[in-house]
């Protein structure tokens, strides 16, 4: 008998935890469609950016991760890391062999790390993309430059597109050029979610996130698209896919490539695409995130020098 398993593991800080072990399945024989990577591929440890709170990150994705784990034969850890720019920080550090990036964080490691993409989520609409969004309470009357003098700012990560260059370009478009003279005091929430939250409900007067966390919230929360309205939104940008570092073998990246290719395919992992609010998953190349090294370009950022760490 075969036990097959994710390990999950949570980063406070910089001390590691485990958070739990979860028994994914038991088979006595093979499934047909089971692939054997080489036994030196046995454990694959795979980071998750702070998209939504912790605990809702490790729900969203430890089926899929479990998924592959079965389906390869291999242990997959989860390392849930606390911020946007650990995630670059930390790849080497904590020993990560992939992660799913946001498209900043994303196109960084290209730049940084040198990682290969192979797969991304379109999801149940047809978008393999999304785009940011920066909003305002409707009851605020806040509309232009003038209206956000001595306002709070919510921005998610220095590490985000949704949540730090599109509010940047933003600003650049209406005049601001530097927000930190703007606002009364600005923040960084840590989680989109939160960015959305804090604005909701008072704590903020100004926020940045992304589409699909807001869509999300506001399928579960009436108040969103009731009190809050969208001031601008950004071009489309790759939506969090697959990375994995450029010297994992040819033969583990290409079976997860095409694992994630075809979960459609078949009714147990369709069941976990749906739940995910995802289609399929869509073969992804470094070439997908260039609108976002435009998009930094155009804000003046280097991504091989950038300062993404909040202050």
């Amino acid at each position: 008998m075969r036990l097959k398993f994710v390990r999950i593991f949570l980063k406070p800080g910089n001390c590691l935890c485990l958070l739990c072990l979860l028994l994914i399945s038991c088979s006595q024989q093979e499934s047909p469609n089971q692939q054997q990577p080489s036994a030196a591929a046995a454990k694959l440890t795979i980071g998750l950016i702070p998209e939504q709170d912790i605990f809702a990150q490790k729900k969203r994705y430890e089926p899929l991760l479990a998924h592959l784990a079965e389906q390869l034969d291999i242990v997959i850890e989860i390392q849930i890391l606390p911020s946007y720019g650990n995630i670059i920080e930390n790849f080497n550090d904590l020993g990560l062999d992939g992660a799913f990036f946001g498209s900043f964080t994303g196109a960084m490691a290209i730049e940084k790390l040198g990682v290969e993409p192979l797969a991304r989520p379109q999801y149940i609409d047809g978008d393999s993309t999304y785009y940011g969004m920066v909003f305002v309470r409707k009851v605020s009357g806040i509309g232009n430059a003038g209206d956000m003098q001595g306002k709070r700012m919510a921005f998610v990560d220095k590490a985000t597109t949704a949540g730090y260059l599109l509010p940047l370009s933003y600003f650049k478009s209406i005049g601001i050029r530097d927000y930190r003279k703007l606002f009364s005091e600005y923040y960084f929430s840590g989680t989109h979610e939160d960015a959305i939250n804090d604005v909701l409900n008072g704590f903020a007067d100004i926020g940045a996130a992304k589409n699909t966390v807001f869509y999300r919230l506001a399928a579960n929360d009436s108040r969103v698209s009731r009190e809050l309205e969208i001031l601008a939104t950004s071009p489309r940008v790759p939506a969090n896919g697959l990375s994995v570092r450029r010297d994992l073998s040819s033969d583990l990246k290409r079976a997860l490539q095409q694992q994630l290719l075809a979960m459609h395919e078949h009714d147990a992992s369709r069941a976990i695409l749906k739940e995910m609010k995802i289609d399929r998953f869509v073969k992804t190349t470094a070439a997908d995130y260039q609108p976002v090294l435009d998009y930094a370009a155009d804000l003046g950022f280097d991504l091989n020098t950038y300062h993404y760490l909040n202050d």
